[in-house]
């Protein structure tokens, strides 16, 4: 992609996170909008810092559990919900913090398929998530400097955004 695309959809999405915020003051039980306002915080995750990122994943996964406390049964929110779990993971250093997040996604994606059988973006991000066990690198990459640990960090948020983009 190149930077004026980039730019495009930063400005698209933090349209559609300002959107959702306004819509959410006036009915926060709308589990369609808490499930777009999630969905804007994790494409916009994606050009901020790791830290950033980071809360900004953990500020979806609560719309979208807030979102499925308003309709359970609401299988994008949980497949959505999924994604922000693989992007944690990612962003995880730690294999075993980041193995509990790629094992809820699998439970996110698991369920959604069972919702809604049909979808093959559901059953595609389940057998991706179950087949590989979403791979670590992190144990083969020695941090001997300060900067080893973001440059890490920095890489697997762009694995993010191609597993994205993938899926």
């Amino acid at each position: 992609m190149d930077m004026q695309s980039d730019f495009d959809r930063l400005l698209f999405f933090e349209h559609a996170r300002k959107t959702a915020e306004t819509t959410y003051a006036t009915d926060p039980l709308d589990a369609e909008n808490l499930t777009r306002w999630a969905g804007a915080l994790l494409e916009l995750s994606q050009f901020q810092s790791v830290s950033e990122s980071k809360k900004m994943i953990s500020d979806a996964i609560s719309k979208l559990e807030e979102a499925l406390e308003v309709n359970p049964q609401k299988h994008d929110a949980i497949w959505c919900l999924g994604n922000a779990y693989t992007s944690h993971g990612f962003l995880n250093p730690d294999e075993d913090e980041a193995k509990i997040f790629f094992d809820k996604a699998a439970q996110c994606f698991q369920q959604a398929v069972d919702a809604d059988p049909e979808n093959e973006l559901y059953q595609k991000s389940f057998e991706v998530s179950s087949k590989s066990c979403m791979p670590r690198f992190t144990n083969k990459v020695p941090f001997n400097k300060p900067w080893d640990q973001d440059h890490l960090q920095q890489h697997q948020v762009q694995r993010v955004r191609r597993r994205r983009a993938v899926i």
